[in-house]
This record gives C-alpha cells, sequence and structure tokens, in this order.
C-alpha cells in the first residue's frame, strides 16, 4: 500500500523472517561466526538463543543462503509441542520420507537408510529446531540419539537447536549432561544498541530503494528504540504501522511524537476492553451502605454515578477522538485514489508529486 506512496520496491519491515534483508549487528554478526564455525565441524549441536524476534531465524537461512544447496540436505521444524515419538515422526516427515502408520522401529531405519544415502552422495544432513524452548526433557534426549547415526568416520546428521533464552534451563539442567557434551557451539542473541537500530532501520529502508523519503529525525529514532529495545520483530512491527499511517496522512518527514503517535495506537489496541455494562454500585469503592445513614447514602450514588457519568464520556471521547482520525485517513485515501485516476493514462507519476 505505502511502497509507491514513498517509491519503495516492497515492504521493508515484513515480519517474516528474510535473509534478503539480513543486518550485522555486532551480535548477529558474532552469532554468524559461531554458526560457521560448528557448521565446518560437521557433527554435533549448535545452539542459538535469544528473545522474541531477536533475529534467530533470519540468522540461520541467511547461513543457508551462502551455502551451495548441493553440500546441505536441511530439514526445518517449528512446531515444537511434541511428545518424543511424534518428533521422530516429525524429523522423518521434514526430511520428506513416509511415516504414516509406521512403527518407531520403521521411522528410524528410514531415516538412518536416508542419511547414509546423503552422505554417499557427498553431502551432509542438517536438521534445524526452531523454538526448542518447548522441548520436553525427554524430546530433548530423542534428538540426541538421533545423533548417534554415524559412519567410521563421520557423523550423518548435525541439529540446530534455536529458542528462546529459558531453553538454556533445560540444556543445564541434571539430565542433559550428554547433550551438553555434543554442543559444538554455543551462542546468546542479544538485542541491538541505539546506534544500531538506527543503522538497521536505514538498512531496511535502503534494500528496498529509500531515498530519505520519508526522513527520520533524531527524536524519531530515539522513539523507535525506546519501544522496540533493539529487538528487530518490535522494530518491523512498529515501522510497518509508522508508514502506513505516513501513507494516509501524506507525510514525508516523520519526529519523535509521530512515533509516539503510533507506539500509543499500539498500545490502546492491546488494551483488556472494559466490562460491557454499568458496574454494580456495591462493586465500586467508596460504597455506602443504607445503614450509613439516607443522606450519606444517597450522596455517595450521587458521587458513584457522577464517577460513572465521567468515566463514560470520557470514552465517548476517546471514540470521537479515534472516529475524526478515521475519517481524515479514509479522507486522504479517497484523496490519493482521486488523483489516480485524474492522471492521464500511461503517465508517469512520482511519489513526491503527492505532497500538499
Amino acid at each position: 500500500m505505502y511502497e509507491s506512496f514513498y517509491g519503495l520496491s516492497a515492504k521493508p519491515f515484513q515480519l517474516r523472517p528474510d535473509p534478503h534483508f539480513f543486518f550485522g549487528s555486532k551480535g548477529h554478526k558474532r552469532a554468524m561466526a559461531y554458526l560457521e564455525y560448528g557448521l565446518s565441524q560437521g557433527e554435533g549441536f549448535i545452539v542459538i538463543t535469544g528473545e522474541v524476534g531477536a533475529g534467530k531465524t533470519t540468522l540461520v537461512r541467511n547461513l543457508f543462503n551462502r551455502l551451495p544447496s548441493d553440500q546441505i540436505v536441511a530439514a526445518h521444524i517449528v512446531n515444537t509441542h511434541l511428545d518424543p515419538d511424534d518428533t521422530l515422526r516429525m524429523v522423518v516427515s521434514a526430511f520428506g520420507l513416509p511415516y504414516e502408520g509406521a512403527s518407531k522401529t520403521d521411522l528410524l531405519t528410514r531415516l538412518e537408510k536416508f542419511l547414509c544415502d546423503v552422505d554417499h552422495q557427498g553431502k551432509r544432513a542438517l536438521l534445524v529446531i526452531d523454538e526448542a524452548q518447548n522441548l520436553s526433557a525427554r524430546t530433548v534426549e530423542e534428538l540426541r540419539m538421533l545423533s548417534n547415526f554415524q559412519t567410521d568416520d563421520k557423523s550423518l546428521l548435525q541439529t540446530f537447536l534455536l529458542g528462546q533464552p529459558e531453553f538454556r534451563a533445560t540444556l543445564h539442567s541434571p539430565g542433559m549432561q550428554q547433550l551438553r557434551q555434543r554442543v559444538i557451539a554455543s551462542y546468546h542473541l542479544g538485542p541491538m544498541d541505539a546506534q544500531e537500530t538506527r543503522a538497521y532501520v536505514e538498512h531496511r529502508l535502503a534494500t528496498v530503494g529509500w531515498k530519505n523519503d520519508p526522513a527520520f529525525d533524531d527524536g524519531a529514532h530515539a522513539a523507535i528504540y525506546a519501544y522496540s529495545g533493539g529487538i528487530p520483530r518490535k522494530v518491523n512491527t512498529l515501522m510497518d504501522r509508522v508508514l502506513l499511517m505516513g501513507f494516509l496522512e501524506e507525510m514525508h518527514a516523520f519526529g519523535e511524537q509521530d512515533i509516539n503517535t503510533v507506539v500509543k495506537d499500539i498500545s490502546e489496541e492491546f488494551q483488556v476492553p472494559d466490562p460491557v455494562g454499568t458496574p454494580a454500585a456495591d462493586t465500586l469503592p467508596g460504597h455506602l451502605s443504607e445503614d450509613d445513614g439516607d443522606t450519606d447514602y444517597k450522596t455517595g450514588l450521587r458521587t458513584i454515578d457522577q464517577r460513572i457519568g465521567e468515566r463514560r464520556a470520557s470514552s465517548v471521547e476517546v471514540l470521537d477522538e479515534r472516529m475524526m482520525r478515521l475519517e481524515k485517513s479514509i479522507v486522504s485515501v479517497l484523496s490519493i485514489l482521486k488523483k489516480i485516476v485524474a492522471t492521464p493514462q500511461g503517465a508517469v507519476t512520482h511519489p513526491m508529486d503527492n505532497q500538499e
């Protein structure tokens, strides 16, 4: 929607992990070095942890993009709320092997034969497990047992475990000693700092042809970092909404207040709504019963009614404000559509022509 308005070739802040937009912050570069080292060993486990949205999956997909497809046969598993037997079926399925109606023995036999065939072709098999924090200790042990598939001189399967920080608690639990001994490399991916967050925003914009339209001042970048904490996914969520607002309002420059307006809108969307209807008087603070005296009781009820009226008035004001903003947005869209319709067929327009 807003891409053509700003002259961008694609959406720069999509939530789907895309190695095309990979940004090498200090943390991501170091994590990549650990992955490359672990992969060069050709065996064991590589563990990458990080907060939600830190960029773990993008990191791994970027690594895959840099590897010749004729050298690695990879399988990626995301659904990890599984028991050990289901996990084995998922692994077999992820490598494209039949699994329905097969016993555990059959599944293990098929997987071993497949891994041997891959090795005979001069390739390596890689299993990537996302959301590893959801794995039970028994399931992790089942995955460790799969690492026992090997020839006389090499392992047939290498595994990446990607998870949130709590996965480290599982990894360091007493029963995981054998797994820890097979971890070749481990790294925790932290958030970006303020300077890196700014560079990340500009990098993603530049990747889709950004020519400083729209512009973001220092205050805007400070507000972006304050909201996101340097977590890439939170940056993407915010910036996508910022550009959408800019398109609707025909804005070509953003400051701190503009960013905070979008942050406020996002925060309000996730607030728990007030219960429908008016609460009973005896559930409100300051309730007075009839035993407190007729005059005091009536005065108390008037106070309660006043509070309820104030809350209703406040809600109406907020609703009116949001309706006015929605109407303004619709008017902006209609204005843009009129300009598009009025443009002679075949004529070329520039996004800046929409600026008033």
